[in-house]
């Protein structure tokens, strides 16, 4: 850390995934934890949503004797609803846990409130805004009470709100308490993800957009309401990579005063010998449900590769994906079996009672020589006729057939160590791949690919997406060979994108033991570059903006 920036006595971060595993932010979150701990050891305090109140939440170690006083005080005088314990996650931070549901009594001031001040207009609201805003108004409470009992002016104080969806907290700690310094990182704007969602070209037609317009054309204009007036009105405001900051110029009209790129940390990355232990364990459960899916006698020599994260057909780029294994399978030039496997949670119902009957009593009810019913998904789904990717599969003609050397295995739920199928956790999933796409069209930042490096499996991704950027600014980065390979993707170029994607397949499928090797440790040598004690310096920095600016906000 740069000596000459101002250094928070205490940090304060908001965000609906604290201690509650929905998505990146999460993984933002959690990996960075550890980092933050080491520095402002047990001045760092994660605020989130309760949910759990009466269940047990994995995440969250309750610890009644944190800030006792302080938790009584809160409760009698200021009528909030808190669980103070620890994240259970490497670092273990304190977590501070607010119930929220009280103040929805209270919604129609909070909402005027924020109008008079700040002209967040939430009158247009809708599905879970209400549930995000109040959690939000209550994070601002929280924070505001702590201060209040626990520190004084000259303790220095920074706030950190994430997502439209904390917004309305950061907004409220401005007034109720000015000595504290704001921070709002927005990790995608709504805008930007609802023009891509709504299959509406966003990158060749930005600079013509208007974000209050296309908010009103799209029916989001509380959330983008509520996400820009915090971007404008904040002490410091930040977002995750340079290509969403160009979103934030064009669709908020405001830049970010930083740029946080996200970092990873490799603690649980296996080693050596455990490592290549997890690994086989991995890839002997792929093939032998592959193999019993299927009807077929694929081996261990089989190319398995895969694409993941949440089930946005378009702007994960799972559509072109499949393009790219159609045309592959079409290919005379490949010479390998390929199973690809789609890790997307979709409305699973339950673990194929067909497949369980093959896995674990022998061939069940069916030939394990033929393949099964709809052999291209491991779960039954909810509703099976409205699914895209299924839909497309069939669009496209692909049968999973025997003739085929590309075979497609949709695997629609969590991986979290009990989906009936499997059971066994992403990450460890994760070690049995040879190799990772991810062509996002719409991807602020992109852990999945970074992740993908950290665990040795090299990686396709493109040029829209955050990650894709950073990696082609490291000049030692030359393509697949070095670990990952970025495509060049636009609005246009669609099938392009699928044939690229087709040959660096290809091009893999190619190459000898030795050549894969040694681009498995390129991947692993690139990953280290984001670890967060590199990508932390920009936190700090922004900690910096933020409380000069909060001094010279009180001043004025």
């Amino acid at each position: 850390m740069v000596s000459t920036l101002l250094n928070p006595d205490y940090i304060f971060e908001t965000s609906w995934e604290v201690c509650n595993k929905v998505g990146g932010i999460y993984t933002v979150l959690s990996t960075r934890a550890k980092t933050l701990q080491d520095s402002h050891k047990d001045k760092v305090i994660f605020i989130g949503p309760d949910f759990w109140i009466g269940k047990d939440n994995p995440l969250f170690i309750e610890l009644d004797y944190l800030y006792k006083p302080w938790k009584m005080h809160a409760e009698a005088n200021d009528k909030l609803s808190v669980r103070i314990g620890r994240w259970n996650i490497i670092g273990e931070p304190i977590v501070i846990l607010v119930d929220f549901n009280s103040f929805f009594s209270m919604k129609d001031e909070i909402y005027t409130e924020a109008w008079n001040h700040y002209q967040v207009d939430s009158l247009h609201a809708y599905g879970d805004y209400d549930e995000a805003s109040m959690f939000a108004y209550a994070s601002g409470k929280v924070v505001e009470s702590f201060y209040k009992y626990n520190l004084t002016c000259k303790d220095r104080v920074v706030f950190q709100a994430h997502e439209w969806m904390t917004g309305l907290g950061a907004l409220y700690l401005q007034k109720a308490v000015p000595e504290i310094a704001t921070i709002f990182t927005t990790h995608a704007t709504s805008i930007g993800r609802s023009i891509s969602g709504n299959l509406k070209p966003l990158y060749d037609y930005l600079s013509a957009y208007n974000g209050d317009q296309m908010a009103h054309e799209l029916n989001m204009e509380s959330k983008h309401s509520i996400e820009k007036q915090t971007a404008h009105h904040v002490d410091c405001f930040t977002t995750v990579s340079d290509i969403t900051n160009k979103e934030c110029k064009e669709l908020l009209d405001k830049e970010a005063d930083i740029v946080l790129k996200n970092g990873f940390e490799d603690d649980f990355v296996p080693k050596s010998k455990s490592y290549s232990a997890k690994r086989e364990k991995a890839r002997a459960k792929m093939l032998n449900v592959a193999n019993k899916l299927l009807g077929t006698k694929l081996t261990d020599d089989t190319l398995l590769i895969c694409t993941s994260g949440r089930y946005e057909f378009k702007n994960k780029g799972i559509d072109v994906f499949l393009e790219s294994l159609n045309q592959l399978n079409h290919d005379t030039n490949l010479k390998k079996d390929v199973v690809a496997f789609i890790n997307v949670p979709a409305g699973i119902l339950v673990p194929r009672k067909d497949l369980l009957d093959r896995l674990y009593n022998g061939n069940g009810n069916g030939n394990s020589t033929e393949p099964l019913e709809v052999p291209f998904i491991t779960h039954w789904l909810d509703y099976m006729s409205d699914d895209k990717i299924l839909n497309m599969i069939n669009n496209l003609g692909m049968k999973n057939s025997k003739e085929d050397k590309v075979k497609i295995i949709f695997v629609p739920c969590y991986l979290d160590g009990n989906d009936g199928i499997f059971d066994i956790s992403y990450y460890d999933f994760l070690l049995g791949y040879d190799l990772s796409v991810y062509p996002s069209y719409y991807e602020p930042w992109g852990y999945t690919p970074l992740e993908s490096v950290a665990f040795h499996i090299p990686t396709v991704t493109t040029d829209l997406t955050g990650f894709g950027l950073w990696v082609k600014s490291i000049r030692t980065q030359h393509g697949i060979n070095d670990g990952v390979e970025v495509i060049h993707r636009s609005d246009d170029n669609y099938f392009e994108v699928a044939d690229a994607i087709k040959e660096s397949i290809l091009s893999f499928s190619a190459k000898s033991l030795e050549e894969i090797e040694h681009m498995r440790n390129r991947a692993a040598t690139l990953a280290e570059h984001a670890l967060w004690k590199h990508f932390i310096n920009y936190y700090y920095k922004a900690y910096d903006i933020a409380l000069r600016n909060a001094k010279e906000r009180q001043l004025k």
